[in-house]
């Protein structure tokens, strides 16, 4: 062996010590509602799973704080502000139109159930719309379903009329001003503090967020209404060019831990949250009443024409827009049922 053939091989022995076992991407993940929110848990929970399911090839950094306002979340992800985020629909209502279907009232019991029946229909539906372009989605859910909160009694939708209730906008938003309410639209961590200040006077959440934004002492009352008044469906997506420098194997890796994977884990940690949301009410002292059957019967009354006004405005972009309305309520059902 010369000497040449001699440091050639000293040489490529140093640089295997020395490389990586592999090759390594961070990515940089943000949540704009606070750290305790099970969301902001849920994310971090998804990307530790990924990264170990990865062998560390995909890592993962939490940015201190989210690079924008929640409406902005889906453009700071497509402008690469930041890599992996999530965000409502109906922060942007004009925008994400399909979305909205699983945010309409009559849907489940539960996040979980809507969550997965909202997924299967996304994908098999509105994915290749394009309504998430500019953006890899990785999935689609809904919180828990929505229900009314209100800082003094509400025993009838007489008692509801010109109350100030903050909304996140999109179906929420339409659905308490058909119930009379004179509905504004706020970021979510907003919300204690409209409601102290008298601002508002009660909101539109699932249980969960009584105690994310730490509403049990300003709230009076929870005015249930089976399966919710509405949801609110969002999207987890992350940045189109750092998924395209992914290797096909950990691609491979993400999808599998994205799509219905992730939106059963999302609703069934939602559902956690929103019985911890209802345990604090209670033990805060306010009052919790289902609504009665007069008021449920007013409620779908009114909202009826918001289920209409979705139909013909998705139908612009799925023609078969109402049997698509048709096919999520049936598989509400099937994923109720197991199935």
């Amino acid at each position: 062996m010369t000497q040449f053939n001699r440091l050639a091989l000293a040489a490529l022995a140093i640089g295997a010590l020395s490389a990586p076992a592999h090759a390594q991407t961070t990515l940089t993940f943000s949540s704009w509602v606070p750290p305790t929110h099970h969301l902001t848990i849920w994310q971090a929970n998804w990307a530790a799973e990924v990264e170990k399911a990865t062998g560390g090839r995909v890592k993962f950094q939490s940015l201190p704080k989210a690079p924008a306002a929640p409406p902005g979340t889906f453009d700071a992800v497509r402008d690469g502000l930041v890599d992996l985020s999530y965000v409502t629909a109906s922060y942007t209502p004009a925008r994400h139109i399909l979305p909205l279907m699983a945010e309409l009232p009559g849907a489940g019991q539960t996040a979980e159930i809507n969550s997965v029946a909202f997924s299967r229909i996304h994908w098999k539906h509105f994915q290749k719309v394009g309504e998430y372009k500019g953006v890899h989605l990785l999935a689609v859910f809904t919180h828990g379903p929505g229900q009314m909160f209100t800082k003094k009694p509400v025993k009838s939708l007489d008692d509801f009329k010109n109350q100030k209730i903050r909304t996140g906008g999109g179906i929420a938003e339409q659905v308490a001003n058909a119930l009379g309410a004179s509905a504004f639209v706020k970021p979510a961590p907003e919300s204690y503090e409209l409601l102290n200040s008298g601002v508002a006077d009660g909101v539109f959440f699932p249980f969960e967020s009584i105690v994310s934004f730490k509403l049990d002492k300003v709230i009076g009352q929870a005015t249930v209404f089976p399966g919710g008044l509405y949801s609110s469906a969002f999207g987890f997506f992350m940045n189109e060019d750092k998924w395209n420098k992914l290797s096909k194997q950990d691609q491979a890796i993400i999808t599998k831990h994205a799509g219905e994977a992730a939106a059963r884990s999302n609703g069934k940690s939602w559902d956690n949250a929103d019985q911890v949301g209802l345990n604090a009410l209670k033990a805060a002292g306010a009052n919790i009443m289902t609504a009665t059957p007069a008021m449920q019967a007013e409620a779908k009354k009114r909202s009826g024409p918001i289920i209409e006004d979705w139909i013909k405005k998705a139908s612009a972009k799925v023609p078969n827009a109402r049997a698509v309305l048709d096919e999520f309520h049936a598989e509400l059902k099937k994923v109720a049922s197991g199935k």
